[in-house]
C-alpha cells in the first residue's frame, strides 16, 4: 500500500467531480525564501480556484504522499529546511523510510498520476543542461513526460538550459510539445524565443482534446503546454542571456552540479536582475495554474 493522504478539499473534490490541479512543491521549499514563498503559494492555489478547479499541491511529508495541503502544513513545508528534492529516482525511498521531501516536475506528475489528476501547473521544466555532452546532465523531467500521462503547463523549460537539445530530447521521447497561442517557443522568463513551436493550440478546450485523444490510443506519456509568460511581466532574452552567462560561469566555477546546480543559477540570476527574475517567476506561475485550471475543466466536460 502506498500512503497517500489527500486534503479536506482535494477529498471532497474527488468525490464531486470537479476538477484538479497538481501543482509542485519544490517551488515552495527551494524556488523562493520565506514567507514569500508560502505567500506564492497561496495565490497560485487561489489562481486555480479562481478558474473554477481544486488546487493540490503534492508533497512528501514523514514518509506520507499529500495530494494538497493543508494550511499549517503548507507554511510548515515554507519554513522547513534541509527538505529532499525529490524526482523519480528517490520519491519511493523517501516515503519508505519516512521521509519528508519536496516534489519537482517529474515526482509530481508521479503523484499526480497516482491520484488519477490529468493537469499539473508548475514554472519551467527541467531539461538539458549547457555542457551535457560532457557532464550529461540531463532533468528526468523528460523522460517523465514521455511516461506519465498527465498535461504539463509550463512557460516552456527554464531559460538557465540549452533549449535546443531540451526540445530535440523531447522529440525524440515522443511528447507532444504544444505552444499556446503563438508560433514560437517561450523561453521561461522570456515572452518568446527564436525556436518555431511543433505545435500550436490557441484554446484550453483543444489542449484537452488532445490529452484525451492520447489516452483514447493508448499513447504512453503526457503534454507538455508551453504557455509564454505575460508580455508586461517578461524579461526580454537579449537583457537575461549575460545575466545567465555569468551565473553558468559562476557555477562551473565553484563546482556546483547534480541537483544543486537549478537553485544555485536560479538564486545567482535574482541576485544579478536585483529581484526581476523572482517577480516574472510569480507571474508565469500564476499564468500557468489559471491556463491548467482552464485545460482540467474542459477535460473534466470530456
Amino acid at each position: 500500500m502506498i500512503p497517500i493522504s489527500y486534503s479536506a478539499e482535494v477529498s471532497a473534490a474527488c468525490a464531486n467531480g470537479t476538477p484538479i490541479v497538481a501543482l509542485e512543491s519544490t517551488i515552495i521549499t527551494h524556488g523562493m525564501p520565506y514567507p514569500q514563498n508560502v505567500e506564492t503559494a497561496r495565490l497560485v492555489e487561489q489562481d486555480v480556484r479562481d478558474n473554477n478547479a481544486v488546487p493540490a499541491t503534492i508533497a512528501v511529508i514523514n514518509g506520507t504522499l499529500h495530494v494538497g495541503l493543508e494550511d499549517d502544513q503548507l507554511t510548515a513545508l515554507g519554513q522547513a529546511e534541509n527538505v529532499a528534492k525529490l524526482s523519480r529516482a528517490d520519491i519511493a525511498a523517501c516515503i519508505a523510510t519516512g521521509g519528508t521531501g519536496a516534489t519537482t516536475v517529474a515526482a509530481t506528475m508521479i503523484g499526480a498520476a497516482l491520484a488519477g489528476i490529468s493537469v499539473f501547473a508548475t514554472g519551467g521544466i527541467g531539461g538539458v543542461h549547457k555542457g551535457a555532452e560532457e557532464s550529461f546532465d540531463i532533468s528526468a523531467d523528460l523522460q517523465e513526460l514521455s511516461l506519465t500521462a498527465v498535461t504539463v503547463v509550463a512557460a516552456g523549460a527554464k531559460a538557465i538550459l540549452d533549449l535546443n537539445k531540451t526540445y530535440e530530447v523531447l522529440e525524440t521521447l515522443g511528447v507532444p510539445v504544444i505552444t499556446y497561442g503563438q508560433d514560437v517557443l517561450p523561453a521561461f522568463w522570456s515572452a518568446t524565443s527564436d525556436l518555431a513551436t511543433p505545435l500550436r493550440m490557441d484554446t484550453a478546450a483543444d489542449i484537452a482534446k488532445a490529452h484525451v485523444m492520447r489516452g483514447g490510443m493508448g499513447l504512453t506519456g503526457g503534454q507538455l503546454v508551453c504557455n509564454p509568460i505575460p508580455q508586461d511581466m517578461q524579461i526580454p532574452a537579449e537583457e537575461l542571456a549575460p545575466v545567465i552567462a555569468q551565473a553558468l560561469s559562476e557555477a562551473e566555477a565553484q563546482n556546483i552540479s547534480a541537483k544543486a546546480v537549478t537553485p544555485f543559477l536560479l538564486g545567482r540570476i535574482f541576485e544579478l536582475t536585483e529581484g526581476k527574475s523572482l517577480v516574472a517567476n510569480i507571474a508565469l506561475v500564476r499564468n500557468n495554474a489559471r491556463l491548467a485550471a482552464e485545460i482540467a475543466v474542459e477535460i473534466a466536460k470530456r
